[in-house]
């Protein structure tokens, strides 16, 4: 890394890049309805087009994470952005299924490129604090979340149609393409001098990246599964699920932002612990709540999630440095396809416990709040699974530290 590298200009670029990711999952969820109105399509097809925002995702960072010793950030990002203008022009433009379905995967592939780039990225210029900086970053896929559904919202408002919501993601993806151009970037240089055939083999002999694997697919379902599914399971509740869905993202957004102190008192194992226990007690209290209370358990719901995602990351730059960019990139694409796996079982949950239910003679609002609430049930467990590893992982570091 040289002196004259403008770690700021480039941390902010990359928050714009990780903003027009975060806008992508935002605005998607805002034109739904507007979709099926204008091109005629159905359920099925919407879930193609959910699939494909999600499954370039883990491709990418397949492709970007071998590649960074090679090529770099600069231009990892470079092929970010093009996929991003290409995608979103595209899509603007679509006016059939198959359309939209392959710039689709066009925005999902850049959202991956996004991560395979600047989470090592940041990573490498900020060794010292490692974890606040990639809490930092990931601030702004919750609080783009936020930000883009508010947006999709207001243009509806004033009977803007969905391909003005799309073009929202020129501003951000624009942004970031002007402040990297002509910066400095930190070298490739892995911490540990190895290249990308050694990030392999580190990955293959490291029996707890792979745990890791195993638990990132697992706490991705456990935040944005739910989130996913939250107008389904909670439209019954007595409360609104788009303004639940705000509350959690802004709270997200606010809680990685200052995650620093959090991490430097308890460690990256203690806030994963926490994290899961948390989120556990906030699913299942979700499973019974109704009305104002669905807003408490949203607030203690956010709070358990909220680190999730970057701390994972964190674990891996941390604790697996000999995974290099690698490490992080295939952690980051393995949460996203563990959420693509679990999208129909969830759908197949809720369709279980409707059916059981309403065998029981529950009929309209009760029993779909009933069939919800019961599939926050089975969610609940996922993270009571990751408690249990995150309690060993806890125990096993502080035995190595002492």
């Amino acid at each position: 890394m040289t002196s004259t590298l403008n770690r700021n200009r480039l941390f902010i670029a990359s928050c714009f890049a990780l903003l027009t990711t975060a806008f992508a999952f935002g605005i998607r969820a805002g034109i739904m309805n507007d979709l099926v109105a204008d091109m005629s399509l159905s359920d099925q097809q919407l879930g193609w087009i959910n699939f494909m925002g999600i499954f370039g995702f883990p491709i990418a960072t397949l492709v970007g994470g071998p590649l960074y010793n090679t090529l770099g950030p600069k231009r990892i990002g470079n092929v970010a952005f093009a996929c991003h203008f290409i995608g979103i022009t595209f899509s603007i433009l679509s006016n059939s299924f198959y359309t939209l379905f392959f710039s689709t995967f066009f925005i999902s592939f850049a959202n991956g490129m996004v991560e395979a780039a600047y989470n090592p990225m940041i990573a490498s210029m900020y060794t010292d604090n490692k974890a606040t900086m990639l809490n930092r970053f990931h601030v702004w896929f919750p609080g783009g979340i936020a930000i883009g559904s508010i947006l999709a919202l207001l243009i509806a408002n004033i009977g803007g149609g969905w391909q003005i919501k799309l073009s929202i993601m020129y501003i951000p993806a624009i942004i970031y393409f002007l402040l990297f151009r002509g910066q400095q970037f930190p070298e490739t240089r892995q911490e540990s001098s190895a290249s990308t055939a050694e990030n392999f083999k580190a990955i293959l002999t490291s029996p707890l990246y792979w745990v890791m694997l195993i638990c990132m697919a697992l706490t991705a379902t456990t935040e944005l599964g739910t989130q996913s599914w939250v107008e389904r399971i909670l439209a019954n509740s007595g409360a609104q699920p788009l303004l639940v869905l705000a509350l959690v993202t802004v709270l997200m957004a606010v809680g990685r932002m200052f995650a620093g102190p959090l991490i430097h008192r308890l460690n990256i194992t203690g806030v994963l612990l926490g994290s899961a226990i948390i989120s556990a007690l906030a699913i299942y209290f979700l499973s019974t709540a109704t009305g104002s209370m669905v807003y408490v358990g949203a607030v203690f719901f956010a709070i358990g999630v909220c680190y999730f995602w970057p701390n994972m990351i964190s674990f891996v730059a941390v604790h697996q440095p000999k995974t290099g960019a690698l490490g992080m990139s295939l952690i980051g694409g393995v949460g996203m396809l563990g959420l693509s796996i679990f999208q129909p079982i969830i759908g197949g949950w809720i369709e279980g416990h409707r059916a059981t239910k309403a065998a029981e003679g529950l009929t309209g609002e009760a029993l779909e709040l009933a069939a919800g609430q019961a599939t926050l049930a089975n969610i609940a467990m996922i993270p009571v699974l990751l408690s249990v590893v995150f309690l060993i992982l806890f125990i096993s570091k502080r035995k190595t530290m002492h």
